[in-house]
């Protein structure tokens, strides 16, 4: 009698390198559909997700320069997509929060990149492969929640 057949062994480093090769190469190609800046867009995010947030907070989450972030922010002010206020806790402090206009410009945006990467799945994959996209959507969130 035959031994079982075992599964070959995953290579988890070579996986590991090409999710993160196919997460950047989508990044990029949804940042493609947006006609604005990525990291203008982030900010506009961060501020929707998590609430005011001072520059220096935003420049440490996003892992950038201090004066980098606030020269983001001074353009996002200037375009009326983001609003400065006192900091009712800390006087000292300038809190920053998305006004409406800036949140239009986020829906957008993100309404843009949705509806490019829900045709080509409607186009590409057949049900079979939306199950399994969506199962491996839960595997990701789950790498990601560590």
């Amino acid at each position: 009698m035959p031994a079982p057949r075992t599964s070959p062994a995953v290579d988890v480093t070579g996986t590991a390198a090409e999710l993160s090769e196919v997460a950047a190469q989508l990044i990029r190609r949804l940042r493609t559909e947006s006609a604005f800046p990525a990291h203008q867009l982030m900010v506009l995010g961060r501020l929707d997700r998590e609430g005011p947030r001072t520059t220096s907070q935003l420049a440490c989450s996003e892992r950038v320069r201090p004066q980098s972030m606030a020269s983001t922010v001074a353009d996002l002010v200037a375009a009326g997509l983001v609003s400065r206020r006192p900091d009712p806790g800390d006087g000292r402090q300038v809190l920053l929060e998305l006004t409406d206009e800036g949140r239009t410009v986020l829906w957008r945006e993100r309404r843009a990149r949705t509806s490019w990467l829900a045709a080509a799945i409607g186009v590409e994959l057949d049900e079979a492969d939306r199950a399994v996209l969506d199962q491996a959507l839960v595997l990701v969130r789950r790498l990601l929640d560590r």
